[in-house]
């Protein structure tokens, strides 16, 4: 049967305007009402992706565990962390990320890494690094991250001015493209840091706004936010070695190494590796250990890219006490965040992974952050 009519007469009668307009307003209000629930649907997918890649990096961890009795170094660095370690090129200063490869099936890049020299760029090493460093490790890489750029942000210099505003700038340089004799342009990135817990974020003396200073006397009821040493390590106020313990699972550069017999408040309560995003920080990179650890002293999801890095007073400001909160140069940069709408994902001490709000209560959180810190959290609370 056609759709055209015909009149008495012989005359021939097809759809109007009105109707077509009609029809074509109604296809547009379907498709607005379909595309959030398509746009949902890809973001749980790209979500439970993300999950799972927590699940696979918790496992790989806890066999390393079984293997070598404790979580992996944080970063294989000196006895002195960023002193005579890192300035001579005695330490590799890898991250936890590489020591965990042959735990998740990564053993063909783990032996492309040499571990005898280090993993930046210097005399000593030449362009020794540079397949390692070119790799993309797709289990340290969330989806819903679309800045992510498969895993790889431009290299923006050696010092500053730093010319991307967009791009990433680890404290160490990297490695010599063998073909072009200069450093390589990419940085690798990841999604995914280790834990170091409820130790300070702010360097040293230059503590963040909401972390509680060492000699303050509290109120009754009143929780501390923070502890010496900043990122884990044994630093203390007067950056001396000593004075400071690493309350999470990640030291970055001073040697300390925790395991599941030291996380006296719980596995199931202690945080053990949670989500970031490298275009909000700009020392993130895959192998080295300054990207490797993230702090729960910063809250979820804080925007550290409200201050233009290009900003005179953000950009190469490593961690000042005049840099700006909202600056990928921060402190608040080491902080735990995500593409998720409201929170992030969590791996915690028993493999298990969990969503945490952003909207968490910083007491809740920071006691999530330490292993053994004594708090008392319910099931209920985060």
């Amino acid at each position: 049967m056609s759709l055209l009519s015909r009149k008495p007469g012989g005359v021939r009668r097809g759809f109007t305007l009105i109707e077509l307009l009609v029809v074509i307003a109604i296809i547009a209000v379907l498709i607005g009402l379909l595309l959030p629930a398509v746009q949902a649907a890809r973001e749980a997918a790209r979500r439970a992706q993300c999950v799972n890649n927590l699940k696979q990096i918790g496992l790989s961890l806890h066999n390393y565990h079984d293997a070598n009795g404790s979580f992996p170094l944080g970063g294989v660095n000196g006895p002195d962390g960023g002193g005579a370690g890192w300035a001579s090129g005695t330490a590799n200063l890898l991250s936890w990320r590489a020591l965990a490869l042959p735990y998740m099936e990564g053993t063909t890049i783990y032996n492309a890494v040499n571990f005898t020299v280090g993993s930046a760029s210097n005399a000593a090493n030449g362009g020794a690094g540079y397949t390692v460093w070119m790799t993309s490790v797709a289990s340290f890489l969330c989806p819903s991250d679309g800045k992510n750029n498969n895993g790889f942000r431009p290299w923006v210099g050696a010092g500053p001015p730093y010319a991307d505003p967009n791009g990433q700038q680890p404290v160490t340089n990297p490695p010599i493209n063998p073909a072009t004799g200069a450093n390589a342009t990419q940085v690798p990135v990841s999604n995914y840091v280790g834990s170091y817990g409820d130790n300070y974020a702010g360097a040293f003396a230059v503590l963040l706004p909401w972390e509680t200073p060492a000699n303050a006397v509290l109120a009754p009821g009143q929780t501390r936010i923070g502890y010496f040493g900043h990122w884990g390590t044994k630093y203390g106020p007067d950056n001396s070695i000593g004075a400071g313990s690493l309350r999470g699972f990640f030291d970055p550069n001073t040697g300390q190494v925790a395991g599941i017999n030291g996380a006296t408040d719980g596995t199931s309560n202690t945080i053990l590796v949670g989500e970031t995003l490298p275009y909000k920080q700009a020392a993130n990179n895959m192998w080295q250990f300054n990207g490797g650890v993230g702090g729960t002293t910063v809250p979820i999801n804080y925007d550290s890219n409200s201050v233009p890095s290009s900003a005179p007073s953000c950009n190469g400001h490593w961690e000042e006490a005049s840099t700006p909160l909202g600056c990928r140069f921060s402190a608040t940069s080491k902080g735990f965040r995500s593409e998720h709408p409201g929170g992030a994902n969590f791996c915690f001490g028993d493999g298990s992974v969990k969503f945490l709000k952003a909207s968490i209560n910083p007491a809740t959180f920071n006691a999530l952050g330490s292993r053994a810190g004594g708090e008392v959290v319910s099931a209920d609370a985060f």
